[in-house]
């Protein structure tokens, strides 16, 4: 079965349309990701915190996950550093993988902003080695953009620690 982006797309911009609260939108998110992307363990948000490039933990599915994750550790620190989605096909093989579900063996990270200013990452872990593929990639940061323009519509989301880059 080969897995429609385009058809989720318009499925997570449906669900996200009426709400206005980034926890909601959020949390809602993550559950679809989680139940919608086969072969995926854990899906959420770690958000910018304080101290800067510090991540906390926010709406996620799965088993449950680091709190706090140090500036610039792990896969998701390394994609908020870079600024760009980053594809680990086995997170063994990582340097710097922060383990928080022995379970997960590879991990996409998509990094994303609000109002011009670093919000957060999304995280999404398998099970499977080299899980995510090219057209995974570009379907997973499509699905991220349609959350990030839903939550633009919002007067709420977390402002504490927002803006502080990694």
């Amino acid at each position: 079965m080969t897995l429609s982006y385009e058809l989720l797309e318009e499925q997570v911009r449906a669900l996200l349309a009426d709400e206005r609260d980034f926890i909601a939108n959020a949390a809602n998110f993550a559950a679809f990701v989680y139940y919608a992307l086969p072969d995926v363990n854990w899906a959420g948000f770690y958000l910018a915190a304080t101290p800067p490039g510090e991540l906390v933990l926010g709406p996620f599915c799965g088993r449950p996950a680091c709190s706090r994750l140090p500036p610039g550790r792990g896969v998701c620190g390394a994609a908020a550093t870079r600024g760009s989605t980053l594809v680990v096909d086995d997170v063994a093989a990582f340097r710097d993988h922060i383990v928080c579900d022995t379970a997960s063996r590879s991990e996409i990270v998509v990094p994303f902003s609000l109002d011009g200013a670093f919000t957060g990452v999304f995280d999404c872990d398998s099970p499977v080695l080299a899980r995510f593929t090219d057209g995974d990639r570009s379907g997973i940061e499509r699905l991220v953009r349609a959350f990030t323009e839903s939550v633009r519509r919002a007067a709420s989301y977390p402002s504490s620690g927002a803006g502080s880059a990694p």
